[in-house]
């Protein structure tokens, strides 16, 4: 099940994506608010007999989280990565942390800062958090997680270079979606792969079992040093490739689309603007 959060008919909505469009869910504010009551399977049930409230050209895709708890992000989790970047590799996983208006739809815009023309791609595998939790153990952290989703880490990397802070929390520079496909549909989520292009060319591609620490790590590490809640998101870094790493290097600039695809997800668009 594919399930997504949109304007249409000028409200903010949530719903499950179809083939033939998507079918709006009422029973709850917002999907943050429907995961927290556990309410997966009834939107399960209620899609399955109900037809399309609106087509998918007519909507207005939101992150498909617009209003998480937290955002936690893992550094440096691919060995090409830490390789790419010279970095050694970490002892245990090396989170920092987004704030909520960084987050963008998809098919929204990516904004580059005024300030700075170092603007970087990061395509990563990104999990949505379902049942919250402390001190999760490792063979249980899936059973914690209700799906994946894909995001784009845009990085500004002469501030990222000074501080892990500046450089990741520019706002409008973290899409987010286009949806989040259900755990059910992803038993194993290292056995995805992953292609980031620019403008049509492939920059990025990578499988997921090349993470140097799991979903399940990741997710167990986070919940012991901060509580977990329902729509929480927790990215898991991402594969060689990026712009600043190659030479000379590859920044994106206005007018640029990227797209981020994952299998069994689907594909993240969006278009670079300038700040006003």
């Amino acid at each position: 099940m594919k399930l997504a959060s949109y304007v249409a008919g000028g409200q903010e909505c949530y719903g499950v994506v179809t083939d033939d469009g998507v079918i709006t869910m009422r029973g709850h504010a917002s999907l943050r608010d429907a995961l927290a009551a556990g309410a997966l399977e009834g939107m399960r049930s209620a899609a399955a007999i109900a037809k399309p409230d609106f087509k998918l050209a007519d909507i207005h895709f939101l992150p498909v989280i617009p209003n998480p708890h937290k955002i936690l992000c893992a550094g440096v989790n691919y060995k090409s990565h830490a390789a790419e970047v010279g970095r050694e590799l970490p002892k245990q996983p090396s989170m920092f942390i987004r704030f909520t208006d960084t987050l963008v739809g998809h098919q929204g815009q990516m904004i580059r800062p005024k300030l700075s023309d170092n603007f970087d791609f990061e395509g990563e595998l990104t999990m949505v958090i379902s049942k919250g939790g402390r001190h999760i153990p490792i063979d249980k952290a899936l059973d914690h997680v209700a799906g994946y989703t894909i995001f784009v880490d845009g990085s500004v990397r002469d501030y990222q270079k000074f501080s892990v802070t500046s450089g990741k929390n520019w706002p409008g520079t973290g899409p987010l979606g286009p949806w989040m496909v259900t755990a059910d549909e992803i038993p194993d989520p290292s056995k995805l792969t992953l292609t980031t292009r620019l403008n049509g060319q492939q920059v990025q591609h990578s499988g997921t079992d090349k993470l140097i620490y799991s979903c399940q790590q990741i997710v167990s590490f986070c919940s012991d040093f901060t509580e977990l809640h329902p729509g929480d998101i927790i990215a898991t870094g991402t594969p060689e490739g990026v712009g600043h790493s190659r030479k000379p290097p590859l920044w994106m600039k206005p007018g640029d689309l990227l797209e981020v695809e994952i299998s069994k997800i689907g594909v993240l668009r969006t278009k670079i603007v300038d700040e006003n």
